[in-house]
């Protein structure tokens, strides 16, 4: 690849740093907001699903238009609006604030992700796609744990509010970066698919013949794995003080746990390249699904927890590293922002239930290991849902012979 192409891979990558802090920083906030601005934490499941609302109505209406107008507008202007909005949510000073600057913010970042990850696919070799898209969707595991790491600093030096100084300034200069690298333009056109029913709009062709039955596969293990990615990361740093630790100790075992899901889900694209799709989608699903079935079965032990998460949440953030890639393989280019674009509509429909779920059991006082036991049960439905990847593969091979999965 050339030098301007992994400049722009790496600013990429920046884009889902920014995400994967934006995601930790709320949940980071809200213990501290209670001795801060008298905020009951069980009141903020709506405002982590404010967030969950925006990201679906940004990439089902908005991120589309990357496959028309091209990719860089979309993501320049979506970084943008996300930083901006991200240092508008440090100015809040009650629920309804932060409701409306998450929704915000969820709109500007459903607008650029679909088209990251597409560009990503584009500007990646045939043959590696899945890989690099993974290497570039890391970010958001990075950002995870970067946010968790860097908590206890930049909450003594600027309060709660420096969870969301920091990453609205990073964002409104990766926007320029952006900018500067990335080339405009529409993407390549590929050839029409004869069998796709004739639709002005790509999105309504995923939910017709052919592509239907892949994007069904590919939208419910989305919508699974977000329930768990958003559950997890919504409450963790609110759950693990219920198990005796600081706040402090839990935002670190947080981000440690987090900082585990780069190394799995790129270890997961590699095998996706390269090896059985569905069987290694069941092996990281399932390695989940055992983790937090041991965690729901054990005392709290802040070392053996450790691990276990760094399976567990770990294996939710690969998850979303992964399945961007697996979606390279069953959609042609002229379809990638539409599919992962509905593909985050669809899948918020489970994970907007992620939020509120851990509210109610956090206003019940349900012991941390029930908590994290529930983790579980989406992580089973992803496992039974990976069964089904092979015969959704045989789709686009049916339509277009010439691409092997």
């Amino acid at each position: 690849m050339t030098s301007r192409r992994i400049i722009a891979l790496a600013l990429l990558a920046g884009v889902f740093v920014m995400e994967g802090f934006d995601i930790a920083a709320m949940s980071l906030a809200v213990p501290r907001l209670e001795v801060s601005l008298g905020l009951d934490p069980a009141s903020f499941g709506w405002v982590f699903t404010a967030l969950l609302v925006g990201l679906g109505a940004g990439g089902a209406l908005v991120a589309p238009l990357g496959d028309r107008f091209g990719r860089r507008t979309l993501i320049v202007l979506g970084c943008l609006g996300t930083g901006l909005a991200t240092l508008g949510t440090a100015s809040s000073t009650d629920i309804e604030h932060f409701l409306f600057w998450r929704t915000v913010t969820g709109l500007a970042l459903g607008a650029c992700l679909p088209n990251v990850s597409a560009l990503s696919s584009e500007l990646a070799p045939e043959k590696m796609r899945a890989t690099l898209m993974a290497v570039v969707s890391a970010g958001i595991p990075v950002g995870l744990a970067l946010a968790g790491i860097l908590a206890p600093e930049l909450v003594a030096a600027f309060a709660w509010q420096g969870l969301f100084l920091i990453p609205g300034g990073f964002a409104v200069v990766l926007a320029l970066a952006l900018f500067l690298s990335l080339e405009g333009g529409a993407p390549a056109r590929e050839p029409v698919d004869r069998a796709a029913p004739k639709a002005r709009l790509p999105q309504l062709v995923l939910f017709s013949a052919p592509w239907l039955f892949p994007f069904a596969v590919f939208a419910a293990m989305l919508a699974f794995n977000a329930l768990n990615l958003y559950l997890l990361n919504s409450w963790l740093p609110t759950v693990l003080p219920g198990a005796g630790l600081s706040l402090d100790d839990a935002a670190r075992v947080a981000g440690v746990a987090n900082l585990a899901g780069l190394g799995i889900g790129i270890a997961a694209s590699l095998l996706l390249d390269r090896w059985h799709k569905w069987l290694t989608l069941v092996l990281l699903f399932g390695s989940m699904a055992a983790s937090f079935a041991v965690i729901a079965l054990t005392a709290p032990d802040q070392t053996r927890w450790t691990l276990l998460l760094m399976v567990g949440v770990g294996g939710a953030n690969a998850g979303g590293m992964v399945l961007p890639g697996l979606c390279a393989y069953l959609f042609p280019a002229r379809l990638l922002s539409s599919a992962v674009g509905m593909g985050v509509l669809v899948a918020r429909l489970g994970a907007f239930a992620g939020p509120p779920l851990g509210g109610a059991m956090i206003a019940a006082n349900v012991p941390a290991q029930t908590f994290l036991g529930v983790a579980a049960i989406p992580a089973l439905a992803c496992v039974l849902l990976a069964l089904l990847v092979s015969r959704a593969l045989l789709v686009r091979q049916r339509v277009e012979p010439a691409v092997t999965a």
